[in-house]
């Protein structure tokens, strides 16, 4: 702790009950009862008031932010597994500590990655809202049909923990083979799953592809010439990053038919959406909910709240990335 005081905790979100009682119990903490997201004026200022911040996806920390002269701020905890909304080469340079909080949400995103595979390709959201506009006019045997993804070939692009969840549901519970690409070798990986060489051969082979890889770098890691590689029978889905994707080039294919439909989980400019995107009736379209359960958001900001109470008590931090 900081000597004869106790530190001071920015809150950005509203966190559950049981997390934001932990944390007031070892720190001076301000939360956000609203919440809604911080204006970037509103952030700057409290890395200049607090000595901690507990962030989420939404809080956008740039540089600026962190190499503001009055900085008071030493330890930043992410709550989400990604952590692209936080310039963390500047963090390293200014001796900055950023946390997130790994492996608790695997297996639910896992499930919302396997739910928008079924969605996409039974075009469940757009028969559901036949029945809440009312259009539906009674059981048809040509209406409504969608594709079937038993024996059919899932390409995961990113085997990493919640890749390696979405393949083993696919495989086990609908007979789906596995194809992947994953930048470095994956250890004991299940050996029915094939390995690819390059994104491009997942992405041209695969009746469906899901994404599991990190946004935040200057360019998508599934650019347009890696969907223009896909068949015009496939579909993609997205639980990463909204970043993860060229999105303007994944709506032109939606637009044009040059693929059969998309299930999306996350955007490029959240919580903007294009209005193209919304419009489309062969995409299904869900609000970043891919970890959202009492259990695993309170599992999340328990381990946040762990790691900036092992930052002020000076232990490692037990998910340090920075």
């Amino acid at each position: 702790m900081l000597e004869n005081q106790t530190p001071k905790i920015r809150v950005t979100r509203k966190l559950t009950f049981s997390v934001e009682q932990r944390l007031k119990e070892n720190f001076d903490v301000v939360f956000n009862p609203d919440d809604a997201p911080l204006a970037r004026d509103e952030l700057y200022k409290s890395m200049q008031e607090y000595d901690a911040l507990v962030v989420t996806v939404s809080d956008q920390v740039e540089a600026e932010m962190l190499q503001c002269s009055s900085r008071r701020v030493g330890m930043i905890a992410n709550v989400g597994v990604g952590f692209s909304n936080i310039d963390t080469d500047v963090a390293r340079a200014m001796g900055i500590a950023v946390s997130n909080t790994p492996d608790v949400l695997t297996d639910a995103t896992a499930d919302i990655a396997m739910f928008l595979i079924l969605a996409a390709t039974r075009h469940t959201f757009c028969a559901e809202r036949t029945l809440r506009t009312n259009e539906w006019t009674g059981f048809s045997i040509v209406d409504g049909l969608g594709a079937s993804i038993q024996g059919k070939t899932l390409g995961i692009v990113g085997m990493g923990r919640i890749g390696r969840a979405t393949a083993r549901r696919a495989a086990l519970g609908f007979g789906m083979k596995v194809i992947y690409y994953n930048r470095s070798p994956v250890p004991d990986i299940d050996p029915d799953f094939l390995p690819l060489k390059s994104i491009e051969a997942v992405m041209s082979q695969a009746d469906v592809v899901s994404v599991h890889v990190p946004g935040g770098s200057l360019s998508p890691p599934i650019t347009a010439s890696h969907i223009a590689s896909m068949k015009p029978t496939a579909y993609l889905v997205n639980t990463a990053r909204g970043d993860s994707i060229d999105q303007e080039a994944l709506v032109d294919a939606l637009v044009a038919g040059r693929i059969a439909g998309a299930g999306l989980d996350v955007f490029a400019d959240e919580p903007r959406v294009p209005d193209q995107l919304r419009k489309l009736e062969n995409v299904s379209l869900l609000p970043h909910i891919g970890s959202a359960t009492y259990e695993v958001r309170t599992a999340m900001g328990i381990m946040a709240a762990e790691n900036i109470e092992a930052f002020f008590s000076g232990a490692d931090l037990p998910n340090r990335v920075v």
